[in-house]
């Protein structure tokens, strides 16, 4: 029986990003599959009372600097040198969202959340802008058009308030947030080494099974 770890992510979260650029390490170790859930942060937050850091820590002192040495700290640990922050943060990603579940519906889901990571934390792109977005995806290859219209489908329009509300009933408050076989949840893009040690115990549960 496989490990499956399910990733609750939004593009707007650069912790989401450094965890996605992780995880691919996590799975060669392992063996374990990393199942990526598009949910809408925004949606999340609504639903459980959170903020996001940059908010709910603006008036603690040191607070937010911590917290840029932790990013440091994980970036210069996993050799992230691409990494960049996105100078028109926040970006609102309801549009890019809804575009990863349509490319679940095209099948171009892996290189669409590829592209979009790093236009939004490599080429710190504004990509709520539909211009820049349709420019964006044009230059990866993605179906531009197929996209835009899936978008506009109560399909997908569903499929991402119920992956949201699927979250927050498993657990989630924000994103990065991880469940391991259903079961296991960890939360931030710290607990990866947590997350790794959770499949291997139940890897060896399994083993003497």
């Amino acid at each position: 029986m496989m490990t499956t770890v399910e990733f609750y992510f939004d593009f707007g979260s650069p912790n989401a990003y450094l965890s996605h650029r992780v995880i691919p390490q996590i799975e060669a170790r392992t063996g374990a599959t990393f199942e990526y859930v598009p949910v809408l942060l925004g949606g999340i937050f609504k639903a459980t009372g959170n903020q996001s850091p940059a908010t709910a820590f603006a008036g603690i002192k040191n607070k937010v600097a911590y917290d840029g040495l932790e990013m440091r700290r994980f970036v210069e640990r996993h050799g992230i040198a691409q990494f960049r922050s996105n100078p028109h943060f926040p970006v609102n990603t309801l549009q890019l969202m809804r575009g990863a579940i349509a490319a679940q519906v095209a099948g171009v889901f892996e290189s669409y959340v590829d592209s979009v990571y790093a236009d939004m934390w490599e080429r710190g792109r504004k990509m709520d802008d539909p211009e820049v977005l349709r420019a964006a995806w044009s230059e990866a290859g993605l179906p531009v058009e197929e996209l835009l219209r899936l978008m506009q489908t109560d399909e997908v329009k569903s499929r991402l308030i119920g992956n949201t509300e699927a979250a927050v009933a498993k657990g989630a408050f924000g994103s990065p947030t991880f469940l391991v076989n259903g079961a296991e949840l960890f939360f931030g893009k710290d607990r990866l080494r947590d997350v790794e040690e959770e499949i291997v115990r139940q890897q060896r549960v399994r083993e003497r099974a």
